[in-house]
């Protein structure tokens, strides 16, 4: 499954786009600096996330969309298209 996917079946599954979770956590407190447990503890309490799930939300508000270019076009399981990330949901596809 593409990182790209997981995102979007989080966005199936919670109804909410990468960008309303970047948002929710930044009310949090949540950022860059934000240990990963914290934010992986939210996430799967507060929106049940299984932790694949979870991790793919934890990268995008600690990291953003940009992902590593060796996931880019390669045969891996996480391969994806491009190295941006969508965060604004399906419906602007």
């Amino acid at each position: 499954m593409s990182f790209q996917a997981y995102l979007d079946n989080v966005e199936k599954q919670t109804g909410k786009t990468p960008n309303d979770f970047i948002a929710l956590a930044r009310e949090k407190g949540f950022g860059s600096e934000t240990k990963v447990s914290e934010i992986l503890a939210w996430l799967k309490e507060d929106y049940k996330l299984g932790h694949g799930h979870a991790m793919a939300m934890v990268h995008v508000i600690k990291k953003g969309p940009k992902i590593s270019d060796k996931h880019i076009g390669s045969d891996g399981a996480h391969r994806d298209e491009s190295g941006t990330l969508r965060l604004d949901g399906l419906k602007n596809r």
